[in-house]
């Protein structure tokens, strides 16, 4: 891994949020939802936001 700057640092915690409470929310939409493909696509939504947070978390290890 790289050296970051605590800037870079910090920016990367903060997209480790936004992906998590995306997830979540998507996680969220989907169990509301009653519609077939809706709930299909925020399952999607989910799963992709729990791989970009995945990823940046692997970045940081």
């Amino acid at each position: 891994m790289a050296n970051l700057t605590s800037k870079e640092l910090s920016a990367l915690e903060d997209q480790l949020g936004f992906e998590k409470v995306l997830c979540c929310k998507y996680q969220a939409a989907e169990q509301e939802c009653m519609e077939q493909d809706l709930k299909t696509c925020f399952r999607q939504y989910a799963e992709k936001h729990k791989q970009n947070y995945d990823c940046l978390l692997t970045y940081l290890n």
